[in-house]
C-alpha cells in the first residue's frame, strides 16, 4: 500500500471520528469553518440534528456550492476576526484549517468569542509528531505536513506528491502542531479540552492503524481535539 492510499484511509477514518465527537442538539446552530463545498459540513448537519448549518471559506467559488446545498456560507478569511455575532453557535468544526493560518492566536479567539457558553469546538489537523514525520527528521528530511515554499512540495523525497505545485497559497501549511501544543494553545485561550484523539498510524494500514493510534495518541497522523467554551 503506498503512501496516498495510506493518507486516504487516514482521512476516512478522521471524519468517522469528528462525528463521532458532534453532540445530536435539535434546535442548536452548528458552523463548519473551511467548509470547502460543503459537502462534510452537510454530514455534520445531519449528525448533529441543528436547526442551521452555516460555513465560512476563502474560496467564494466554494461557498457557492455549499450554499446550493443548503449551508449559510460567506467568504471569509479566517485570519482575521470572523464576521458572525459573539455567543451565536453551539458548535464550530474546523478540519484541516489550523495548520493553513497565519492568524493562528486571532483564529482559537474568534471560535471562543462567536460560541455560547458552553459550546464546544472540533478541531482537526496534521500531527507534527506522528511517527512518519519523527522518521523522516532521522532520515534529514522535512516532516511532510511542514512545507518550506510557497510554490511547490519541497524538503522531503518520500512525499508522493514530492515537486508538486501547490494550488494556491491556500494550500500551503503554515504552522504545525503536535497534541501537547495544541492542547496547551486551546487552554491559553480559556478552553477546556475534553478529549485529544489520534488517528491514523503510518505506515500501518486500516485496523492496524486504527488500534495504534489509540494506543499512542502522540504519534498518530493526526490530531482531532474537542473543546468546550466554560
Amino acid at each position: 500500500m503506498n503512501l496516498l492510499s495510506l493518507f486516504h484511509d487516514a482521512d476516512r477514518e478522521n471524519r468517522k471520528t469528528i462525528l463521532n465527537l458532534i453532540e445530536s442538539q435539535p434546535g442548536t446552530k452548528l458552523i463548519d469553518l473551511g467548509c470547502g463545498d460543503g459537502t462534510f459540513a452537510m454530514e455534520l448537519f445531519e449528525r448533529s440534528r441543528a436547526e442551521e448549518i452555516y460555513g465560512a471559506d476563502f474560496l467564494e467559488q466554494s461557498c457557492q456550492k455549499a450554499i446550493e446545498k443548503g449551508i449559510i456560507a460567506r467568504r471569509v478569511d479566517l485570519n482575521e476576526p470572523l464576521p458572525f455575532d459573539d455567543e451565536s453557535f453551539d458548535a464550530v468544526h474546523a478540519n484541516q484549517v489550523i495548520e493553513h493560518l497565519i492568524g493562528t492566536d486571532c483564529f482559537v479567539k474568534e471560535i471562543y468569542k462567536i460560541l455560547k457558553p458552553g459550546g464546544y469546538s472540533i478541531i482537526s489537523t496534521p500531527n507534527l509528531a506522528s511517527l512518519h514525520n519523527i522518521f523522516a527528521l532521522i532520515l534529514g528530511k522535512q516532516p511532510f505536513p511542514a512545507h518550506v515554499s510557497i510554490e511547490a512540495i519541497l524538503g522531503n523525497s518520500l512525499d508522493p506528491k514530492h515537486g508538486m505545485k501547490h494550488q494556491s497559497r491556500g494550500e500551503v501549511h503554515l504552522r504545525i502542531f503536535t497534541p501537547a501544543s495544541l492542547r496547551e494553545l486551546f487552554e491559553y485561550h480559556g478552553f477546556e479540552v475534553e478529549q485529544i484523539i489520534g488517528v491514523g498510524y503510518y505506515p500501518f494500514p486500516g485496523q492496524i492503524a486504527a488500534i495504534l493510534s489509540r494506543l499512542d495518541r502522540t504519534h498518530s497522523a493526526y490530531i482531532t481535539i474537542k473543546a468546550r467554551k466554560q
